[in-house]
């Protein structure tokens, strides 16, 4: 009996947790030769196994090993499904600034956004992680983006994202560029507090959240 797309998206979810890239890798191939949505498989199915995995590490029942082979249970999964990602090749190109802030090298999370932002039309620009706030700010003015993107996973690295925005305010270019946040310790009241447009706690939230601060239709 063959699967329903909705439960391949339960075992691609379940195979991230359980950390089985063959399983996840194989799964991916079913996504694909059933026709299957392969956007919608990567949020449903690998997004939300990150999510879980995500939960277990901040209830210190993962730690940094088993997040690490989750993730790459994860990837596994989308070396298979990026190629088939359906794209609006029509649609107005927006530009975004993607990157972790300093003091901060977790980017799996930045990863999948940027995965998911460039199936959606989005071009990014990913400066990767350990990026200082000053960095944001250059790249944004240099390449004319939209939105500048910020993620962390630390506590400790927060006040980077202020950074950002009171760097925006002291040239005098705030106006010019959306700022929008997200990653485990985020929040709306912290993105409200300094000043950012927006705040997502997921990737597919992030590109709902960026088309709607560049009035892209939904």
């Amino acid at each position: 009996m063959s699967n329903t797309e909705n439960d391949v998206h339960q075992k691609l979810s379940d195979a991230v947790v359980n950390m089985e890239d063959a399983t996840a890798a194989s799964l991916s191939q079913e996504v694909v030769a059933s026709g299957f949505d392969a956007y919608e498989a990567i949020d449903k199915g690998l997004a939300k196994g990150m999510e879980r995995a995500g939960v277990l590490f901040e209830e210190e029942e993962y730690f940094i090993p088993e997040l690490l082979m989750c993730s790459d249970a994860m990837y596994a999964g989308l070396d298979v499904l990026k190629p088939h990602i359906k794209t609006d090749e029509q649609a107005q190109k927006y530009k975004i600034v993607l990157g972790v802030i300093e003091g901060d090298t977790h980017d799996i999370g930045k990863n999948l956004v940027k995965i998911m932002l460039e199936s959606s039309g989005f071009e990014v620009v990913d400066l990767g992680r350990d990026i200082p706030p000053a960095k944001f700010v250059e790249k944004a003015v240099e390449t004319n983006a939209d939105i500048i993107g910020l993620s962390t996973l630390m506590t400790t690295t927060m006040d980077g994202m202020r950074a950002v925005v009171d760097i925006l305010k002291e040239k005098n270019i705030k106006e010019k560029f959306k700022v929008i946040i997200g990653g485990g310790p985020i929040s709306p009241a912290f993105a409200k507090k300094i000043g950012a447009d927006g705040y997502s706690g997921n990737a597919a939230g992030a590109v709902r959240l960026a088309r709607d601060l560049c009035g892209v239709a939904q």
